[in-house]
């Protein structure tokens, strides 16, 4: 079995996550609260203005040097700290963004396709693939949020919720795997 053989897998997973995302997003909802107003948005905003599209840091330090420095140590005493990221103005565009988790879905179809094809015997279970290609699709959708929890303050609440999402998409996953397959 190839990669090109699952194509079908590969394709009907891309589309069932698709749709399950819009219902975790757009009906469950529970993502909501992950995103909090600050206290003076206007503020904000202002202080802002003009900044290019890009990941900040507040304080900001480069070099060993700068960390060193009293004044910076004392900036980040005194808070706050923020990892702050500046997206293009205008009024948010949804199509490309679309798109882009479509191709995102087909590429954790591809992986798991991979992993299927090298890891399991032509003839496996439906229970085989749907664990080989489970896994895999969990680990694509959600382990990443970890890091950002641990290394850039994501709050653990909104990480778990995004584990459970990813839960759900890789049950959809492997189960479509399991029966495509």
């Amino acid at each position: 079995m190839s990669i090109i053989d699952l194509w079908l897998p590969i394709l009907v997973s891309a589309v069932i996550v698709f749709f399950a995302s819009a219902v975790v997003w757009t009906v469950l909802k529970w993502h909501d609260s992950d995103y909090r107003k600050t206290a003076d948005e206007e503020a904000v905003r202002a202080a802002l203005r003009g900044a290019a599209p890009g990941m900040y840091t507040v304080p900001h330090a480069m070099t060993e040097a700068e960390r060193k420095d009293p004044a910076l140590k004392q900036k980040f005493i005194d808070g706050p700290q923020a990892y702050i990221t500046v997206v293009p103005n205008g009024v948010p565009q949804m199509g490309g963004k679309l798109i882009a988790s479509f191709v995102y879905n087909i590429f954790v179809g591809v992986l798991c396709a991979y992993f299927v094809s090298r890891m399991l015997a032509p003839d496996a279970s439906y229970l085989q693939v749907f664990r080989m290609s489970g896994t895999v699709a969990w680990v694509a959708y959600g382990i990443a949020y970890i890091q950002e929890s641990i290394w850039f303050g994501r709050p653990w609440i909104a990480t778990v919720k995004s584990l459970g999402d990813a839960l759900i998409y890789s049950l959809l996953t492997g189960g479509t795997f399991g029966w495509l397959a």
